[in-house]
């Protein structure tokens, strides 16, 4: 049996990490999944996004939602221990799950997905701490489709819903934006970015011949209350705003 390594676990993430992610809203976490495991998911999620319906199939990517509740691979990829204990050790508070999804950049998409916070898309309330790991499945470039991120931005947190199709609209909203430097960060397979829910993301079109594809488990503060907002998640549920997101839908971080 192979025993798995990783570049990054809860124990060896350092102080400067978690530091530059409460900072900025964003971390680069090298190999918090092993190379090996990054492509033998990436089979599986390109599999699942075949068989299974997209949340949206538009220009700019294609997405499906809540797959650790269909597909049985992609569930230990969601559920993975050490990419849940280094997302609880960066937001440094209690976690459950809100949902996964896999975005997917077809070839040559020539399609950008512009700048846009995540959190105001999401029917949540008392959860200050909304955090995101965003894993390659696949070495990811700037040329395929990595992630680029405003520092700070997560600060901002009384934006409204922003249009991640439009390049303008998050800077329409809070022109400051504009003139605020802008990082961005190519990943290697197994590679994750962390974000917080609030940090101002985009992603870079797929210029290449093949699809850049992604795996990205959102966690929200065990806290966190539904809004009464509809929502793919949420509406076949029955809740009443106010309700706490907990159960077997939001399970615990460990």
């Amino acid at each position: 049996m192979t025993t798995l390594s990783y570049t990054t676990t809860p124990d060896s993430l350092s102080q400067e990490k978690i530091a530059a992610y409460r900072q900025n809203g964003f971390v680069h976490v090298p190999g918090v999944i092993s190379r090996e495991e990054a492509f033998e998911f990436r089979e599986a999620a390109l599999a699942a996004a075949e068989r299974l319906q997209s949340l949206s199939a538009g220009p700019v990517f294609t997405q499906n939602a809540n797959v650790w509740r269909e597909d049985e691979a992609m569930r230990r990829l969601t559920l993975h221990p050490n990419v849940q204990a280094v997302a609880r050790k960066l937001a440094g508070v209690d976690l459950r799950l809100w949902h996964d999804q896999i975005l997917i950049k077809k070839p040559q998409n020539n399609a950008a997905t512009e700048f846009h916070q995540d959190q105001p898309y999401w029917p949540h309330a008392d959860g200050p701490n909304p955090i995101s790991a965003w894993i390659a499945l696949g070495d990811v470039t700037v040329e395929c489709g990595c992630m680029t991120f405003i520092p700070g931005s997560h600060q901002r947190t009384d934006l409204p819903m922003q249009n991640l199709g439009d390049a303008r609209s998050l800077f329409s909203i809070c022109p400051d934006l504009v003139w605020e430097p802008r990082v961005t960060v190519p990943l290697k397979a197994g590679d994750c970015t962390f974000h917080h829910g609030r940090c101002a993301h985009m992603a870079t079109p797929n210029m290449t011949d093949e699809p850049r594809v992604a795996h990205i488990v959102i966690f929200m503060d065990a806290t966190t209350r539904f809004t009464g907002v509809g929502h793919v998640v949420t509406d076949p549920l029955g809740l009443k705003a106010g309700d706490l997101l907990e159960g077997e839908m939001f399970p615990a971080v460990g």
